[in-house]
């Protein structure tokens, strides 16, 4: 189960955003998973509370969103939705397509207290995207 390195991947990275915004405690964690990344979301969420034991996510709760896969179609220059298995042209139907989204795992937001003043915050994930994916 290759979610586990996934997770403990993850929870180092948030362990950086907490360092950097002077944190106590992670609340919430939001990461963003495409069907082709590789990752299934349920095992990663069995996988998060193994990882986050005895970390500054501990109690930390994990939200998932699962993203769209996105295409751009080479023939007409539009992007679009497509499926996993069938990345053509919603527009136009070529199968000339990049893919645009949908093979990444993205930290997003982590919900935190801060030391000293018990504030509570959202920091959106800047440095946390490199590495976890």
């Amino acid at each position: 189960m290759h979610e586990l390195a996934v997770a403990q991947a993850l929870i180092e990275q948030v362990g950086i955003v907490a360092r950097q915004e002077n944190a106590d405690q992670i609340l919430v964690i939001h990461v963003g998973i495409g069907p082709l990344s590789g990752v299934e979301a349920q095992l990663l969420e069995q996988a998060f509370p193994l990882a986050a034991a005895g970390s500054i996510a501990a109690a930390a709760g994990l939200v998932v969103e699962q993203l769209p896969v996105r295409v751009s179609c080479r023939q007409c220059g539009r992007v679009s939705d497509a499926l996993p298995g069938q990345l053509v042209c919603g527009s136009c139907g070529d199968w000339h397509t990049t893919l645009v989204s949908g093979d990444e795992l993205q930290l997003t937001r982590v919900e935190l207290t801060r030391r000293g003043d018990g504030t509570t915050g959202a920091a959106p994930a800047r440095a946390a995207n490199d590495g976890v994916r």
